[in-house]
């Protein structure tokens, strides 16, 4: 079809006249426009193909400043947060399909015809997302409440002799309140986060393995640096009645090993991401520390390496200090 001179005319001078306005709006914008406007002798193909034409066009503001990497993953989250095809991550998903330790825990399976036959190399994998449970602001701008779960593995794939068992999977489920707050120290962009989770093993007996908590987390962000510290408290079971109870505290002790908080950081230079995690209990003088690093691999994948060292790299290691290396690949990022 042939382009009318007014239609022209008018979609010309409504792309001129709001260049400094975002894409998306000019180009939801100009296709109402264009509809109000012309004659019937465009179809609504061409009438998107001019509009898309007539945006990509417009220059960008390359002197406006790029927000902050946690900025940029909020905005990206929120613009896909209720489309149905679109998993909304949470922590990272990633698979290691080596992972070697220095010190595989025997101890924990000692009425368990696995011990003594476990290898000291395994595979591990991570699974985390989470969803909105609001559609507008609650309490202020920008706030929301969200539900997460994450499940983490470890599969003995090496271990033929006792057909390759998963050793321990962590569940993880959390609800918690994500809000930016006006405090901007040295610079920086803050939110905090105020939630209450459960994270157990699913086993049974002598394995079980499980804790309640609420805990708060104060994010920080500058650049391409974040950082966050998160403190909880543990919330109180009752004591066992027998050590094969069902009922009550399967891990009383926990807190001496996994201490009161955790501090994480994450910073990306180039193509690269380095991110840190630490916990540490001044009293028992126990913790454990993680450094890891995503680089570019093909596509989507990124490979993915991390080393940790000390207590409670899962539950059912919270009370056995261990080094672990492992390689493999990430499907999403921190930042």
């Amino acid at each position: 079809m042939r382009c009318i001179y007014t239609v022209c005319l008018t979609s010309s001078l409504f792309i001129a006249g709001t260049a400094a306005a975002d894409t998306s709006q000019n180009y939801e914008t100009c296709l109402l426009n264009a509809v109000k406007t012309q004659s019937g002798s465009l179809t609504l193909s061409d009438i998107r193909l001019r509009c898309s034409s007539n945006i990509a066009v417009i220059p960008d503001n390359t002197d406006k400043p790029q927000p902050a990497l946690v900025s940029q993953r909020l905005m990206h989250e929120r613009d896909t947060a209720f489309n149905r095809f679109v998993i909304t991550p949470h922590r990272m998903n990633y698979f290691l399909p080596l992972v070697m330790t220095d010190s595989i825990n025997n101890t924990a399976y000692n009425n368990s015809q696995w011990v003594g036959k476990m290898k000291n190399a395994e595979a591990e994998f991570q699974i985390s997302f989470k969803t909105p449970l609001n559609y507008g602001d609650l309490l202020i701008h920008n706030d929301g409440l969200f539900a997460a779960f994450t499940l983490k593995s470890y599969w003995q794939v090496y271990a033929s002799d006792i057909s390759r068992p998963f050793r321990e999977t962590n569940y993880r489920p959390e609800m918690f309140y994500l809000a930016p707050t006006p405090w901007t120290p040295f610079g920086t962009n803050t939110w905090v986060t105020v939630g209450i989770e459960h994270q157990s093993n699913g086993r049974t007996q002598k394995l079980s393995r499980s804790w309640n908590r609420v805990y708060t987390d104060l994010i920080f962000e500058k650049g391409n640096l974040a950082f966050s510290l998160r403190p909880w408290w543990r919330i109180q079971e009752d004591k066992k009645e027998t050590a094969t109870s069902p009922k009550g505290d399967d891990n009383p002790d926990i807190i001496d090993y996994m201490g009161h908080y955790e501090i994480n950081a994450a910073y990306k230079w180039q193509d690269y991401e380095f991110s840190f995690t630490g916990r540490q209990n001044f009293s028992t003088h126990k913790g454990y520390g993680e450094l890891g690093m995503t680089f570019p691999l093909w596509g989507k994948l990124r490979g993915y390496t991390k080393y940790s060292t000390g207590y409670g790299e899962n539950l059912i290691d919270y009370n056995h200090k261990q080094q672990r290396l492992g390689v493999g690949i990430s499907l999403t990022d921190l930042l």
